[in-house]
């Protein structure tokens, strides 16, 4: 939680408002795409599974496998399986292969974008306030040509400060979560990958 409450932060209530809301998005994100995410790297042992039982020409054991997997890989490698036994190969499967990858992908990515955004946007909001704050400081040092009360002026300054602390606090959480969502996304990509180029093997080369 940001801390202090935004009526006490005068001039600077107005970005602490916006940086809460930022806040309170970028957890929302995080949440929603780990649940989405959860199984994205799953299944490794249930395709290699279907590979062997493809390899020994069990096709119709091979796709009931697969069908069973909630990862991106699995319906990819579940799609392929039913191409495979339809007759579809080639380059137009290749092509429908990669623009279904290219699905799943965009899928993960989706919301990646706005944390990333988050996280550079909320430090430079909270160097806004300060600045802002901090002339407002000055202004009524000025206006009481020299005489204001120390502990007011300093008041007034840390509150300003406290907004560059909140947009730090949203924007770490948010390039943490951002990065490492990406890495899961790369890694379930990398899935796909090798899941399609292994059962192509299996498929072109059947005795290996």
């Amino acid at each position: 939680m940001l801390p202090t409450s935004i009526a006490d932060l005068g001039a600077g209530g107005a970005i602490m408002a916006v940086l809460a809301a930022l806040s309170l998005l970028s957890w929302t994100l995080i949440v929603v795409k780990i649940l989405q995410l959860w199984n994205s790297r799953s299944g490794a042992d249930r395709r290699a599974q279907a590979f062997q039982q493809w390899q020994q020409g069990d096709k119709p054991a091979a796709q009931a496998i697969v069908e069973t997997g909630k990862s991106p890989a699995d319906r990819i490698t579940s799609y392929a399986m039913q191409a495979l036994s339809q007759g579809f190969k080639g380059p137009a499967l290749d092509g429908e292969l990669t623009r279904r990858g290219n699905e799943e992908l965009a899928r993960m990515n989706s919301a990646i974008r706005v944390l990333e955004l988050i996280a550079m946007v909320s430090p430079l909001l909270g160097l806004l306030g300060t600045v802002l704050g901090m002339i407002q400081s000055f202004q009524e040092l000025e206006l009481a040509e020299g005489a204001a009360n120390a502990s007011v002026l300093a008041g007034g300054i840390w509150q300003a400060l406290l907004t560059t602390a909140a947009g730090l606090l949203v924007a770490i959480p948010a390039a943490v979560g951002a990065g490492l969502l990406s890495a899961r996304i790369e890694n379930a990509a990398q899935s796909i990958e090798s899941a399609v180029g292994q059962l192509m093997m299996v498929e072109n080369h059947p005795r290996l």
